[in-house]
């Protein structure tokens, strides 16, 4: 495959360096990262607990998914922010919904917020959003909506990102099974509204809500999953590629497995 000068230059910001001494006959050349010397921090990315997430508990203000299979965007914002199904609502400094083109054809599913996306509100900033944001633009996406395009462009060129937790775990910790299940409604009627052509899951324990799967990332990527009839493609979390930047060249396959599963969409 060959690059552009501006995949070559979003590549380079993520770390990884092309080189290929002698394209090979359809173009293909190798990829190797090489380290930059970058430190981050983000939402956490451990290991999940055994088994598959404990069933959707009666909360306070939501008890499952019918409670909000009916709600559009605004009204879902709103029960988001006053949710109180559990702890988490009491230390939280606002709730982190989520930010894109609300029909964009990429869905991003990530964790749970940490702390600059609690002061913020919104998913995937600091340098973990940075690396993100070089990630899509180097496939051509972006999370802004571009001035003067039509709306079936825009939605084409924009990514939707909403976590699988909307409020932050004190000291970034692991999120419990039990807020995964509480919260989970409201990121399947996100799904429900957005109506992506793919999904790209990004961490382990967005995999584990979307999956249902405790297999570790590194045996579930690589291959199209599927969740309701969307494809899905598992990466690693940005916050794991700063902290493991020998593993972005395997990112950036996912990317293009992800874009080539969406045009087949």
């Amino acid at each position: 495959m060959r690059w552009t000068e501006r995949q070559t230059a979003m590549l380079h910001e993520m770390g990884i360096r092309l080189w290929s001494p002698q394209p090979g006959p359809h173009g293909a050349d190798d990829s190797t990262p090489l380290p930059p010397a970058e430190r981050g921090v983000g939402a956490a990315d451990a290991a999940l607990r055994s088994g598959g997430p404990a069933p959707v508990v009666a909360g306070p203000v939501v008890a499952s998914l019918g409670d909000v299979a009916a709600l559009g965007w605004n009204d879902l914002r709103d029960a988001v922010v006053a949710c109180t199904a559990c702890g988490l609502c009491k230390g939280r400094r606002q709730t982190v919904f989520g930010v894109g083109h609300r029909r964009a054809h990429w869905m991003i599913v990530g964790e749970a917020p940490g702390e600059q996306e609690d002061i913020q509100g919104e998913p995937f900033v600091g340098k973990s959003g940075q690396l993100l944001d070089n990630m899509l633009r180097a496939v051509g996406l972006g999370r802004n909506e571009p001035q003067h395009v039509d709306a079936d462009a825009a939605a084409a060129r924009q990514v939707y990102i909403a976590n699988t937790i909307k409020c932050r775990p004190p000291g970034n910790r692991n999120p419990e099974p039990d807020e995964l299940a509480r919260c989970e409604p409201f990121l399947i009627r996100q799904l429900q509204l957005v109506r992506p052509k793919i999904i790209l899951a990004m961490g382990r324990f967005a995999v584990q809500s979307l999956l249902r799967s405790s297999e570790p990332i590194g045996r579930l990527r690589g291959r199209v999953h599927q969740y309701q009839g969307i494809p899905l493609i598992v990466t690693y979390h940005p916050a794991y590629l700063l902290r493991n930047p020998e593993d972005k060249a395997k990112a950036w396959d996912d990317l293009c497995l992800a874009a080539a599963a969406a045009r087949g969409a």
